[in-house]
């Protein structure tokens, strides 16, 4: 070895200490080897997140819970706030020019040695590389947090060794973005107006490998308009107010540590329409560290207020507490969170996933709230908004180990109940109607005109809405949430479906017309099976609730439920996907919405011969279609697998959701189909972490409690499985399943 080879792998090492042992299962890497294929990861604490990058100290796009742009014309999008996380590092000139570590390409020539990991257990991302301009090498170390511990806080720290004497520049920046170009008026344009817009403008509606998703052109962030910003030189701080495009305000903060000994010969504030930075020029000797900190502050109307004096107060405190005792105030938090666990004997790589999404489920849910959550969480997927999979895929995966994060969930609902009565009373219709796509801050719809069919017909997300309302009942037995929030939302939705539902005098029942399926192929069909099935759930649903909050039920309710057209195959003995008058012959993504019918939350109650019988039925067009599965249709199909005894079939459903091109490297980020790279995908994850919480266990919430509704199951390669430290009605308590000597499944549980 050389004596440069020598010196760099040292400046690795001076750079930072070596990762503390954490468990294998929560640490996720990325190499040189990841530079072409990295998908970002994603740092939040479910107030705030930004993404990733390769060198840890690029400028990221941020974004903050529910902060939404409101053009003219358009649907309500994510307003992208001043990114926080850039600092830009220069050796100084050479007679090549002078080069900042920001602009150059990322090459294994200029970045040696080469490693970023995000440890999931701690919450932090932290890279580390040789930084090598011309002929001089520094060692280089970031560290970034949003703190899960102080929600207003993120921090990013940033060390250098270098391996010379001289001077060296740095640059902690505010990241002001442009407003994105070109902007679709998607509130508007039909189908083919959009896809000519697209067209006009020199885009496609295809992925760009590796992360941008196939809708990029219609889902970017919206604009944060900056009102004022400065900054004090002396004091190193910086400070911003601004608000999102009719939106509501916003305020940051930044407040800089530098090392005690660093000799600062010139410091600037830097101010431009994209950028607001302090600028240093420091004097540094070789072999020794220099570490500086940017202390990160943000607030927004409706928390914590948009006032950047506040902020400003809130960085410097953090900045006079120090990195050290944040960083374990923030770890502390996250290993909180941890107590509440999936743990797999036999399986490291289902094991790492299970704690990649709910890592990804964690940074993205606020506790204690009535903020949601987005089918792609805090980034411009599916531009923010909120759909059925909040209600029926995220919150019950939360409920068991988080509650306190799934009632943020029910909580939206009830909050924006106003908004859904509104659409009702204009259609002609009681009760409240939610809307298909709805603003994460307002609950209004926002659904693209293009998409407007699925606001008005796919209303199975009003069943969605009320079950999960029941189930967070069920599992707290919290009469007074119930009375005062979910029995409003039961009550008015139950209203809705006996005013949508038809008595056909003819036919003695009442159908559900003019409905889009869940395999949204189908936009027009009368008694969609899973939405009727899921009305008749929720009108049932209302009489017991009536029951417990000491209120009459409509005996309407009743009525429409018991005559409620349930498409059934008396020939086949076994569910259809919708009314027999509609053919099912279309090739679609979906398939069959059957496996639907056995959602946990749902669960339509059948015998195991049915189930068997329906089963089978629906997996026929699944296994005949050339279409790419969309990742959502894993966890139905394993589900219902398992509920019908067919456990071979239910282990390879729940592998696909394994080892598909649906997880990107080097963070595990799941998206919605394996090429469109829609990112982020928290309806995914939470069906992954269902599959386990209830369709090996065969556990169901139900009046009675945590019921074993179903035998429970392994996969032939596990050796056990716990469910750690789950709540349920206030207590706490493991739930493991493990084999027998005769290789049998067996359920235990054990209180806390």
């Amino acid at each position: 070895m050389t004596r440069r080879h020598r010196l760099l792998a040292c400046l690795v090492l001076v750079a930072g200490n070596v990762f503390a042992a954490t468990d294998p299962s929560f640490l996720l890497t990325a190499s040189s080897k990841n530079w072409a294929n990295y998908f970002p990861g994603q740092l939040g604490n479910g107030y705030v997140s930004t993404l990733t990058a390769p060198r840890g100290t690029e400028g990221n796009l941020a974004y903050m819970t529910a902060f939404m742009d409101y053009a003219q014309g358009d649907v309500s999008r994510p307003a992208a706030v001043p990114g926080w996380t850039g600092i830009d590092y220069s050796t100084g000139s050479s007679r090549a020019g002078e080069f900042w570590l920001n602009q150059v390409d990322i090459d294994g020539h200029r970045f040696q040695n080469y490693t970023q990991t995000l440890d999931m257990y701690n919450g932090v991302l932290t890279t580390r590389y040789n930084y090598v301009d011309g002929t001089k090498v520094t060692g280089i170390e970031v560290k970034t947090f949003v703190s899960q511990a102080s929600h207003h806080l993120a921090v990013t720290q940033f060390s250098i060794t270098p391996d010379f004497d001289g001077d060296v520049k740095l640059s902690f920046q505010t990241d002001l973005w442009a407003p994105h170009q070109p902007r679709f008026a998607l509130g508007k344009m039909d189908g083919p107006q959009m896809q000519e817009a697209v067209f006009a403008n020199n885009l496609k509606l295809q992925p760009i490998a590796p992360a941008t998703p196939d809708r990029a052109p219609l889902w970017y962030h919206g604009d944060t308009h900056v009102l004022s910003a400065d900054g004090d030189t002396s004091a190193l701080t910086l400070w911003l107010q601004g608000k999102a495009e009719q939106g509501a305000r916003m305020a940051q903060a930044v407040a800089l540590g530098v090392p005690k000994d660093a000799h600062i010969s010139h410091a600037e504030r830097y101010r431009s329409d994209y950028r607001l930075a302090l600028d240093l020029r420091v004097a540094v000797q070789k072999g020794r560290t220099y570490t500086f900190t940017k202390y990160v502050a943000m607030s927004r109307d409706g928390w914590g207020g948009a006032d950047a004096m506040q902020n400003l107060a809130q960085a410097t405190a953090a900045r006079n507490k120090g990195f050290g005792a944040l960083l374990a105030e923030h770890e502390a938090a996250w290993h909180t969170l941890w107590q509440s666990d999936i743990e797999i004997d036999g399986d490291p790589k289902a094991q790492q996933m299970v704690h990649s999404d709910l890592y990804y489920l964690l940074s993205n849910a606020a506790p204690d709230t009535s903020w949601p959550i987005g089918a792609c969480g805090m980034t411009p997927g599916y531009t923010g908004h909120i759909f059925w999979d909040s209600d029926t895929w995220v919150f019950p995966a939360l409920l068991l180990l988080h509650p306190d994060r799934a009632k943020s969930l029910v909580m939206y609902r009830s909050r924006t109940l106003d908004q859904a009565e509104q659409r009702a009373r204009a259609r002609g219709l009681r009760g409240a109607m939610y809307p298909w796509e709805a603003d994460p801050d307002n609950g209004s719809s926002q659904t693209p005109h293009f998409a407007w069919v699925l606001d008005e017909r796919e209303i199975h997300v009003n069943a969605d809405i009320a079950i999960a309302q029941w189930q967070y009942y069920e599992a707290t037995q919290d009469r007074q949430w119930l009375v005062r929030h979910g029995w409003p939302v039961i009550r008015a939705v139950a209203d809705f479906w006996a005013s949508r539902a038809t008595y056909h005098p003819a036919k003695q029942r009442y159908d559900i017309d003019h409905v889009t399926s869940v395999d949204e192929d189908y936009s027009d069909v009368p008694n969609d099976t899973f939405t009727n099935a899921g009305a008749q759930k929720a009108l049932r649903i209302a009489a017991k609730a009536a029951a417990i909050v000491g209120e009459k039920p409509d005996p309407h309710w009743a009525q429409v439920a018991d005559g409620l057209h349930i498409p059934f195959s008396k020939e086949g003995d076994h569910y259809l996907d919708f009314d027999e008058t509609v053919a099912h012959d279309l090739n679609t993504w979906g398939g069959s919405s059957l496996p639907g019918l056995s959602l946990p939350a749902l669960d339509v109650p059948m015998s195991k011969e049915v189930r068997a019988r329906t089963y089978d039925y629906a997996i026929t067009p699944i296994k005949q279609s050339h279409r790419e599965p969309n990742s959502m249709g894993y966890l139905p199909l394993s589900i219902s697998a398992a509920m019908a005894g067919y456990t071979r079939d239910a282990e390879r459903w729940f592998q696909s959701y394994v080892d598909a091109d649906v997880v990107k490297p080097p963070f595990n980020v799941r998206t919605e189909t394996a090429s469109n790279n829609t990112g982020y995908f928290m309806t995914a994850s939470g069906g992954f972490l269902q599959n386990l919480l209830y369709g090996f266990t065969g556990l169901r919430i139900q009046e009675q409690g945590l019921e074993q509704a179903y035998p429970p199951m392994l996969p032939v390669h596990w050796t056990a499985m716990t469910l750690k430290h789950i709540t349920f009605r206030g207590k706490q308590m493991d739930i493991t399943l493990k084999r027998n000597a005769n290789g049998e499944v067996i359920l235990t549980r054990q209180d806390l």
